[in-house]
């Protein structure tokens, strides 16, 4: 009796196993989900409430590394500061460089601001382009198909839930996607200054032109010399519209929108950045509506 109810615990173990799947930040994660569905159990290494180039190495994330069949990165060296030591001694073969089990999102994405030289006298420049390419909501799809394509081959036995999940999504997404770029369409706002280059793949998207950015150089704290560029910048251009992060300081943006008149709008930039942004629809809408209004 005994030896038929462990094979019996044994065999529902082996039915209803389910890929593990970690994602460097909430977005990433969120897309996965809904690919994966039932097969995977998704686990979010870094906190969207943090700067995401410097999410603090955790001890405790060695052990959730350690178990992953599928790590997928946003790459184009976001995780560059954080993430190689933890892999390095979580020691697993199946996500090491080169295995299947290591799915590098950027690889898939049309990269912009890809710099000509990179040089430090030019601030923290990615030299494979600008990483933040998660604000721009149609790139979802293209997250969404790396996904399905990877989970594939490391579980074929679930192909066919995989592709459905995908096809499901794909017309849900794209239904989505048809109301909100008709939505962008009537936003006035087409001229900003952000903090920093996070939100360039969502603003050439809609056509929205960057007049600068508070950092004088990408990762370069605010000076009074450009500051002073800037609010005249602001004031010759006449930009309407601060972008604000989370995790920057918020004081230099407030300073210039009360020399200017410009309006600072606090943007997320990973889903769970901002209270009620814990959907991918919750958090493409609050981008809208918070550079919009």
């Amino acid at each position: 009796m005994k030896k038929t109810i462990l094979l019996t615990v044994l065999l529902a173990t082996v039915i209803f196993a389910q890929v593990n799947v970690d994602a460097t930040y909430s977005t990433l994660g969120a897309i996965a989900k809904k690919i994966g569905g039932d097969n995977v159990k998704v686990t979010i290494l870094g906190s969207s409430k943090y700067d995401p180039h410097f999410i603090v190495p955790k001890p405790s994330l060695l052990s959730k590394l350690r178990r992953a069949d599928l790590l997928i990165i946003n790459g184009a060296g976001l995780e560059l500061g954080w993430l190689p030591p933890l892999l390095r001694n979580a020691n697993n073969p199946k996500i090491r460089n080169g295995a299947n089990g290591l799915l590098d999102i950027s690889h898939f994405v049309p990269m912009i601001d890809v710099p000509a030289t990179v040089s430090r006298a030019f601030g923290d420049v990615h030299s494979q382009g600008n990483p933040h390419y998660t604000t721009d909501p149609h790139i979802v799809l293209i997250i969404a198909r790396a996904i399905e394509k990877r989970l594939i081959e490391i579980d074929l036995d679930n192909a066919k839930a995989y592709q459905t999940n995908l096809i499901n999504f794909t017309k849900k997404w794209q239904k989505y996607l048809k109301k909100y770029d008709a939505d962008m369409q009537m936003c006035k706002t087409k001229k900003v200054v952000q903090y920093h280059q996070l939100f360039n793949y969502f603003l050439e998207r809609y056509n929205i032109k960057s007049y600068g950015t508070i950092e004088p150089l990408p990762g370069i704290s605010p000076s009074s010399k450009h500051t002073i560029w800037l609010i005249n910048t602001i004031k010759d251009e006449k930009v309407k519209v601060i972008l604000q992060d989370i995790y920057h300081e918020k004081r230099t943006a407030h300073f210039i929108a009360d020399k200017t008149g410009a309006r600072v709008a606090l943007i997320p930039h990973d889903l769970g950045s901002l209270k009620d942004t814990g959907t991918l629809e919750s958090f493409y809408n609050t981008i809208k509506e918070h550079l919009c209004r």
